[in-house]
């Protein structure tokens, strides 16, 4: 992926709702969710859901697709996977990395 690709994705999983939003995409697998269903599931208005799935839709880390009445939105899950290969590329000089977590934090 191109820089610019990696800083635009990343801004976009830059606020928490988005986040909630595209994890929950990531959850849901290749059949994806409704518009009617991420509003249910993250508590938010359909305007607002609106405006962040545009956001995730603009970074390409979520597509569209109708299916009958229905907008069907999903991970894209190549874009996620370049993102996240991009970010581990150098992991410890190309070595396995299993930094053990400090005790008493969270995964």
């Amino acid at each position: 992926m191109e820089e610019q690709a990696i800083v635009t994705s990343l801004a976009a999983l830059a606020q928490p709702l988005r986040l909630k939003v595209f994890r929950a995409l990531v959850v849901s697998g290749p059949r994806g969710l409704t518009p009617g269903a991420m509003s249910e599931g993250a508590g938010v208005p359909p305007a607002t859901l609106s405006f962040h799935l545009k956001e995730l839709m603009a970074s390409g880390l979520v597509t569209q697709q109708r299916d009958g009445r229905f907008l069907i939105y999903r991970a894209d899950f190549a874009r996620m996977n370049g993102l996240l290969a991009y970010l581990t590329e150098n992991c410890c000089e190309g070595s396995a990395c299993c930094i053990p977590a400090p005790k008493g934090a969270s995964r």
